[in-house]
This record gives structure tokens, C-alpha cells and sequence, in this order.
């Protein structure tokens, strides 16, 4: 899990966090195991009441606009909602034109810099190459 500050925001923004990344777990029409683990271990640290949780949820199933997730998103928690939807998107393998669009529509609303979607791209293959590098390293030690 990453070391991260999520829960340290209000709830509002944990909330309209959550609400991103349903949206990015469903933009494709397809919900894949590894979307929705990462979903879930994301909504883990939001540390949401259960009824947000619920609501978090049933959005998986009809999930909001963009422009809804954006409208209280910003800051701190737009930018971390961000890495995360980018961590999404990259899950299953590829990153499609759906969702680099909205990443790149995300970033716009953040005014953050124009490469900001290409960098966290970047640095999420790094991530999962290092995260691969550690299965492969477990599966030596056992021989």
C-alpha cells in the first residue's frame, strides 16, 4: 500500500476522490479484477463512513459525469485523485484513448502542467515493473 496522506483530508474530498476513481473504473463500460482491486484497496484509504462507502459503490454501477467528479474536486485531493486514476487506467495493462482523455481533462481542471498525465504514466510503469521485479524475486528465493 502506498504511504499517503488521503485520510487526512476532509471527508468532503475523500468523498469526491472516491468518486473519481469510480467514475475511472468504469469509463470503458468494463470493471477488470485488477481495476477493482486497486479500486478497492484506494477506497480502503479514504477511510469513508459506510454510507459514503455504499454511495462510492453504487456508483461503480451508474457511475457520474466528469464534470461531476470535478466539481469539488481540487488541490491536494484532485492531484492524488489523479495518481490514482492514472494507477487505474494502467491497471489491466493499457492505458486506452478514453482514459487518457479524461486524464488529460482531469489534469486541465487541476491547471497542472501540461505533461502531468505523460509523468505519472511514467512513474506508474515504474511502480508496476518494480512491483513485478518483487514477484519474480519471491518466486527465486523458493528454489
Amino acid at each position: 500500500m502506498l504511504p499517503d496522506t488521503i485520510h487526512k483530508l476532509p471527508r468532503e474530498e475523500r468523498f469526491a476522490y472516491a468518486r473519481l476513481l469510480a467514475f475511472m473504473a468504469r469509463i470503458d463500460n468494463e470493471l477488470t479484477v485488477d481495476e477493482m482491486a486497486m479500486f478497492e484497496q484506494r477506497l480502503g484509504t479514504a477511510l469513508l463512513s459506510p454510507g459514503q462507502r455504499d454511495s462510492i459503490r453504487d456508483a461503480l454501477k451508474n457511475p457520474p459525469s466528469l464534470e461531476e467528479c470535478l466539481e469539488e474536486l481540487s488541490g491536494e485531493a484532485g492531484r492524488l485523485a489523479l495518481r490514482d486514476a492514472v494507477m487505474m487506467a494502467a491497471a489491466d495493462g493499457t492505458v486506452d484513448e478514453d482514459e487518457r482523455d479524461a486524464l488529460e481533462d482531469i489534469s486541465e481542471h487541476l491547471n497542472l502542467r501540461e505533461d502531468a498525465v505523460e509523468q505519472l504514466l511514467k512513474w506508474t510503469v515504474k511502480g508496476y515493473k518494480w512491483m513485478k521485479e518483487g514477484y519474480e524475486l519471491l518466486d527465486s528465493l523458493g528454489e
